[in-house]
């Protein structure tokens, strides 16, 4: 099946509260969890919010890699998007999950862009494929 990219949608549960709280030290790990993986860090924000918890994101020339925070629950949601065949979100995936010492997950990879049906009415050829 030839898609654009793959698209992996975490759930990270018994996290370190502190470490969710920590939002320098996430804006570095999801910067090395993209290089990790294969993909080109392009830039990244990240924000703390008040009384706590962080949400950001690294662009990735081949799409994005993002996080929101509730460390009071122990809890991460994260999006794990990349596209062409270079890239393994997977090896950021178990990165993630060792830095962030969660102790459950819950994972769903969905292909996005799924190309088979629209082959022939495609004006050019995706830049990512």
């Amino acid at each position: 099946m030839q898609a654009l990219g793959k698209h992996i949608l975490v759930e990270f549960y018994g996290c370190n509260p502190k470490k969710l709280k920590d939002t320098a030290m996430l804006q570095t790990e999801f910067e090395n969890a993209a290089d990790m993986s294969g993909a080109t860090v392009v830039d990244s924000t990240f924000h703390t919010f008040s009384p706590y918890g962080v949400s950001g994101v690294v662009v990735i020339a081949e799409s994005h890699l993002t996080i929101h925070t509730w460390p009071e629950y122990g809890y991460a949601a994260v999006d794990l998007f990349t596209c062409g065949d270079t890239v393994d979100p997977w090896k950021a995936f178990s990165y993630l999950k060792s830095v962030l010492e969660s102790s459950n997950t819950s994972t769903i990879e969905m292909k996005r862009g799924q190309l088979n049906d629209f082959e022939g009415q495609l004006r050019h050829k995706p830049a990512c494929a």
